[in-house]
């Protein structure tokens, strides 16, 4: 993956997921993160400021801070010395084997809320002090380390994630249709058909394409290819996987389709998409965003 100079002013073309980033900062200088995600930084060393609409906050050591990508914030380093900020990135799109319809669309509504959006997590709190802990103990390029990654974002904005599910009968098939998505994880449409999920919802396909248009706002046919594109692109990016292969692991039984549909939803071919965001084997390995080229002594 290719990870750009902040202080450019370049936006990432495809931001690292649950991969853990440094960010090192001269004195006085600052640094926007750039994500349509949600994001945790951590402060490892000097003092600065975190500056959004919607807050203010001095920063030292160990401070952690949470915001979502809607919210424009920044980091700025102090005049009399630099910071260095550890860094991931959540973007619920690419959980889409991880978790449910339904916690995806929480997680976006939590996005837009004032207590979610944007919070400043003092060094001695049990989530600063748990970052810190897993940042320094854990195998980066572990299975373990991402899971406990996304573990902390959960804690600090899932307690309403554990939301009671009514089970009593629900005659209206709208209704079954979002309890069906509130449950299951968005990557279980690929497994099953229009026909399997009209008898699972009591009703006939043609019925249910009406009614899950309107509830999800695509056809089931677009929900599916919008899934296996969103696989496709994450395996090009983070794996050195033949784009044959890719398109098999995606469900296309066809390159010549995968390729089609690919293109038409991101404008490059999948090799040229990849060969745009260079991301074969970058996901696993700790990243590196120097903001100011200059180097600098932390007092």
């Amino acid at each position: 993956m290719k990870i750009v100079d902040a202080a450019n002013g370049l936006s990432h073309p495809y931001t690292p997921h649950l991969l853990m980033r440094t960010v090192a900062l001269a004195p006085g200088k600052e640094w926007s993160p750039q994500s349509s995600g949600w994001t945790l930084i951590q402060v490892e060393s000097g003092t600065g400021y975190w500056l959004c609409r919607q807050s203010r906050a001095e920063l030292e050591t160990g401070t952690a801070i949470l915001f979502a990508g809607e919210v424009p914030g920044r980091v700025l380093a102090s005049c009399l010395n630099g910071m260095v900020l550890r860094f991931f990135t959540v973007i619920p799109e690419r959980l889409c084997g991880l978790i449910t319809q339904g916690e995806q669309d929480f997680l976006k509504r939590a996005s837009g809320r004032k207590e979610f959006a944007c919070q400043v997590v003092p060094p001695t709190s049990p989530i600063a002090v748990k970052m810190h802990s897993i940042i320094d103990n854990q195998n980066q390029a572990s299975l373990l380390f991402r899971l406990s990654l996304l573990q902390l974002l959960v804690e600090l904005i899932g307690k309403d994630l554990e939301q009671p599910v009514s089970h009593h009968a629900h005659t209206d098939v709208k209704e079954r249709l979002q309890l069906f998505l509130l449950e299951t994880p968005p990557a279980a449409l690929l497994e099953i058909s229009i026909e399997e999920l009209a008898q699972m919802t009591h009703c006939t396909p043609r019925h249910l394409s009406r009614v899950f248009y309107d509830v999800v706002g695509m056809s089931f046919r677009d929900k599916r290819a919008e899934i296996r594109l969103g696989r496709a692109r994450e395996l090009l990016a983070t794996s050195e996987s033949k784009v044959v292969d890719v398109a098999l692991k995606s469900g296309y039984k066809s390159l010549s389709l995968f390729n089609r549909m690919f293109t038409r939803r991101f404008g490059l071919s999948p090799g040229k998409w990849r060969q745009k965001n260079g991301g074969k084997k970058d996901a696993v390995v700790k990243a590196h965003v120097l903001v100011n080229q200059s180097r600098f002594r932390m007092s």
